[in-house]
């Protein structure tokens, strides 16, 4: 009786090896932190994938693609993934270098012969490594007001971008530009006769057997099992937003996937370029990537044991309690996503949510990162929420506040003194209507978007956008001599910090 016995402790020692090499958080507590802080972040979706060691060793969905059907979230769920598609974009790149077909040192000009930046001697000196970098000395999103679900094309945005002053310096200042990307992403079909779209499908996405990942957000409402966007910005209570149309940022942010998917590119980067033994990229792309090029910082960290932050071609890097970790997050009106990998221990990790006003989704994978590199356990998110609330009820009261001054009052001039065109010298023009005794503003530069202006007191209105990821904001027209002569314009920082001066025509 003694060997069956025996031969049975084997088996089974072996069947759960892999379970007991996991940390205990991930083994005994993963789950009910991730319930514990959807409910305390607002969350109503969240989809997980852990890699380690070659395998799927973690995938799962929590709580509601849609809130108002209760569909549930799953592994196969699609969320807008945003700005991590830029790794994507930088890949590509690498790869069309490999093979000889560009150098990342080549000037843009030489496939663009007419572009043009603000300075003439960045102009000059530009190169589609400098765009894949963040280092045209432009602060960060600037421009993005304009071209965020904006109605100009993609080679209308790269023309677009002479008019953004920097306010640092080339190649010296980081600053995060999706213009940039955009620029570098569309050199991809002058050299290889396909659009960047195509070009990372039928490279990337098909080898990797990526078969519900799409590069486009055109049609996302109309795919299966697509998370709803929300938020509770602004108001503190969850709302829904309307999807982003982003296609003529493509090579910046328009990918849409799920954690099935992105499992299946951090298996190929942890691999050296390999999936499941076959060879989908060359070592020599993939290393290309994460070499740094800009550094961001390189003073420790407070809260991580971290001491430097650079960029690669489409990726973050720092290290990490003495590990190298890359990583990037996404963030679309109603999404924050994430993804991440410690090439030195095997491990990756992705995490898209679809609530885009939380950093759950970062604080779970700190802690994911803190369980399997021997950091001292700290409850992460416990760490940051109350700093969150304390934003988020300042935010709310501060609105009661400005809707409180909504009370019927006459504005100093009659409205048809503030009504027409304006004009700005990287958005364009927009156009101010009467609406009663209120104005509307119709937003030239977006297909969509509208705000409506309301008088309160001392000058100033309260501005309303319709889609009301754009925020509600107090503005003020500047007057001179009884007439109106410009009116500053602000959009939510998730778009972009600075407000537009609107100058009247």
């Amino acid at each position: 009786m003694k060997k069956p016995v025996l031969l049975l402790w084997i088996l089974f020692a072996l069947a759960t090896a892999g379970s007991a090499q996991q940390p205990s958080f991930i083994a005994d507590s993963l789950e009910t932190y991730i319930s514990r802080g959807m409910k305390d972040w607002q969350i109503p979706g969240l989809a997980i994938a852990i890699v380690k060691d070659g395998k799927v060793i973690y995938m799962k969905g929590y709580g509601e693609s849609n809130i108002a059907t209760h569909e549930k979230v799953d592994e196969n769920t699609l969320f807008m993934i945003a700005s991590n598609s830029k790794l994507f974009t930088g890949t590509s790149l690498a790869q069309l270098e490999y093979n000889k077909k560009l150098s990342l040192n080549d000037k843009v000009t030489r496939y663009f012969p007419d572009f043009r930046l603000y300075d003439n001697n960045a102009t000059e000196m530009v190169t589609i490594k400098d765009m894949l970098t963040h280092h045209l000395g432009t602060k960060t999103f600037q421009g993005d007001f304009t071209f965020w679900d904006g109605n100009l094309s993609r080679s209308q945005i790269i023309q677009r971008m002479r008019t953004l002053r920097p306010e640092g310096q080339f190649r010296q200042d980081f600053g995060y530009c999706n213009s940039c990307f955009l620029t570098a992403g569309e050199i991809i079909p002058k050299v290889s006769g396909k659009p960047w779209e195509v070009y990372v499908y039928d490279s990337i996405l098909m080898p990797l057997g990526m078969k519900n990942t799409h590069m486009l957000t055109t049609g996302i409402s109309q795919r299966p099992n697509v998370s709803r966007p929300y938020s509770t910005s602004f108001t503190g209570q969850l709302h829904e937003l309307p999807y982003d149309q982003v296609d003529n940022l493509g090579p910046a942010g328009s990918m849409v996937s799920n954690v099935k998917d992105m499992a299946k590119w951090l298996l190929l980067q942890l691999d050296s370029g390999r999936y499941e033994g076959q060879r989908i990229l060359p070592w020599q792309v993939i290393r290309r990537t994460r070499d740094m090029v800009t550094t961001i910082s390189s003073r420790k960290s407070s809260l991580y044991p971290s001491h430097y932050t650079g960029y690669g071609l489409g990726v973050f890097m720092t290290d990490y309690n003495g590990k190298q970790v890359f990583w990037h997050t996404g963030g679309a009106f109603g999404f924050v996503t994430n993804t991440c990998f410690v090439p030195e221990e095997k491990l990756g990790i992705t995490i898209l949510t679809n609530n885009d006003n939380q950093n759950f989704f970062e604080a779970l994978r700190y802690q994911i990162l803190d369980a399997y590199l021997g950091v001292g356990y700290v409850n992460r998110s416990k760490q940051q929420l109350p700093g969150h609330q304390k934003e988020t009820e300042q935010a709310v009261k501060d609105l009661i506040t400005l809707k409180g001054r909504v009370k019927g009052n006459a504005a100093a001039l009659p409205i048809s003194a503030y009504t027409g065109e304006y004009g700005n010298d990287v958005y364009g023009t927009i156009r101010i209507k009467p609406k009663s005794n209120d104005l509307l503003i119709q937003f030239n530069g977006h297909n969509n978007l509208t705000a409506i202006l309301q008088y309160m007191d001392k000058d100033e209105w309260l501005l309303e956008y319709s889609n009301p990821a754009f925020g509600i904001f107090p503005i003020k027209f500047r007057i001179d001599h009884g007439k109106v002569q410009s009116v500053d314009i602000k959009a939510s920082d998730f778009v972009e910090f600075d407000s537009y001066l609107f100058t009247k025509k």
